[in-house]
């Protein structure tokens, strides 16, 4: 096998070879065959089949990966081209897929030009897949140059439980906002389990996903994880079985990173169109939620904090964007599943931007089951207003503890209609850039007055939070400042007079 691996890759497949064997009616590409654990004789049209996916990864201005799971350990490959008819391609070299990775493959196709429409074709064993879709084409659009300033957005969300809905409309609406890439924010199945075949079972299951599948084949992803995912409800670092399951969240996404080469996790750094993004493990190191909330007690173990820290004194981006599982405010309270019982590590890195003079922070998260937008007013302590942006769930029920809970500010009122997703827009243009977020719901309808925030306002010194508060939320905080109820109850209805 691994000579004939070496054959495949010294072998260089030219483009009118290709283009030739692919007229002859999808018949196999002779030196990709040579991987296959099966002759050609052996092998017929029925066995070569996609069986999850293709699900699009990581995409920079030159490379994009895309995720497939096949029938059988099968050579995989990607064709690509600037024609929706094929007719200049380049085939990837190919990806064994094996048993032992659940037949999962991720393959890397580079070489590609920045902000281009590329149409692309899943190859197993070098021919097309038995029930592979054709029509219509599918694409994928590359990164913007990093040299130009971007206009882009992104989508987010998290908390998608299959047995809850398995019909996940959300994704129609998801579809029709058009984003350039998506983020999961964890629990994006609800394994709760430590079987690896759980949790592959889960992964298999949202692919499978009708409303999902067109999202997964034309939007770039990229995934963390939260409990559910990692293993079991509410889990930390202790977990028996963390390990299995970063196996199976690797096999099941297509992320530039997972953790270092040192530090194992889903953690990892991207860059898309002069924004950067901090994704981080909230799980694999995590101590126990109902640990004392000293100093010690971490969420993201040492050498996690310590690479993020490194990698926001670097940044020369405008926006960095850090992303968790669980929410940044004091929310859920002492021992809630949260950053609430991790308040001294989270201050810490609070105050490390502020003291570091580290510009353009804006905090993501999901898990809460509900969509908020929330404010850490770190002016107050000579910092910026660090901005909590919250988006949950896309399938999953919608409580109302929210109630009995404050963070520090809500900047907008909780949404808890339905299921929902965040859109985020960035414009990278002029001297000062800007962000806008708001929460759409299944209908594809904002939920929200739009909240923007400027990069010029995310340095020490600036107060923004009750400017940028609706009006409801500005009157209920007035309220609770003033000895008020925050929800004031609703007034007496009176039953009108009747008539004499």
């Amino acid at each position: 096998m691994q000579k004939k691996l070496q054959q495949l890759f010294s072998h260089k497949i030219t483009k009118r070879g290709f283009i030739r064997m692919m007229a002859l009616g999808g018949s196999l590409l002779p030196t990709l065959s040579l991987l296959s654990s099966k002759s050609q004789a052996q092998v017929n049209s029925s066995q070569l089949r996609v069986l999850q996916g293709p699900m699009l990864g990581a995409v920079t201005p030159t490379s994009i990966r895309i995720w497939v799971r096949v029938s059988n350990e099968f050579p995989v490959s990607v064709a690509v081209s600037e024609s929706p008819q094929f007719d200049d391609t380049v085939v990837t070299p190919p990806v064994l897929a094996r048993a032992e990775d659940d037949l999962a493959v991720t393959v890397l196709v580079s070489d590609l030009r920045p902000a281009t429409r590329y149409y692309y074709r899943i190859l197993i064993d070098g021919g097309r897949g038995k029930y592979t879709p054709d029509v219509p084409v599918l694409s994928f659009v590359t990164a913007p140059d990093p040299k130009t300033a971007a206009v882009f957005s992104v989508a987010t969300g998290s908390c998608a439980r299959f047995a809850e809905d398995p019909d996940q409309v959300i994704w129609r609406s998801v579809a029709a906002a058009g984003p350039d890439f998506f983020i999961w924010l964890g629990d994006n199945i609800y394994g709760d389990s430590g079987q690896p075949s759980t949790l592959n079972g889960e992964y298999q299951r949202q692919r499978d996903v009708i409303t999902y599948r067109p999202v997964a084949r034309r939007v770039p992803q990229i995934a963390i994880w939260d409990d559910h995912d990692s293993g079991l409800d509410n889990g930390d670092g202790s977990s028996p079985f963390k390990d299995s399951a970063l196996r199976s969240f690797r096999n099941y996404w297509a992320n530039p990173a997972y953790g270092l080469d040192d530090t194992p996790g889903v953690f990892f750094e991207y860059h898309y169109g002069g924004v950067d993004f901090f994704l981080l493990d909230g799980r694999y190191y995590r101590d126990p939620n109902a640990a004392r909330d000293v100093a010690g007690k971490t969420m993201l173990g040492a050498a996690q904090k310590a690479w993020l820290k490194e990698r926001l004194r670097a940044s020369k981006a405008p926006f960095k964007i850090i992303a968790t599982g669980g929410g940044w405010t004091v929310n859920k309270g002492p021992g809630g599943d949260s950053w609430a019982s991790f308040l001294t590590e989270r201050n810490e890195l609070f105050d490390f931007i502020r003291d570091e003079r580290i510009n353009g922070v804006v905090l993501i998260s999901g898990d809460s089951h509900i969509a908020e937008l929330n404010a850490i007013p770190w002016s107050e302590k000579g910092g910026y207003d660090l901005y909590d942006l919250v988006s949950s769930p896309l399938a999953q029920d919608t409580p109302d503890d929210f109630l009995e809970r404050r963070p520090e500010r809500r900047i907008r009122q909780v949404y808890f209609g339905s299921a929902n997703f965040g859109l985020l827009h960035f414009d990278m243009r002029g001297e000062d850039p800007w962000l806008e977020f708001n929460v759409l719901n299944y209908r594809g309808d904002a939920v929200w007055e739009p909240f923007r925030l400027y990069a010029s306002e995310l340095v020490n010194g600036r107060a923004t939070w009750l400017d940028k508060m609706d009006e409801l939320s500005r009157t209920r905080y007035e309220s609770a400042k003033n000895g008020g109820e925050y929800y004031q109850p609703l007034p007496a209805f009176r039953q009108p007079p009747s008539d004499p």
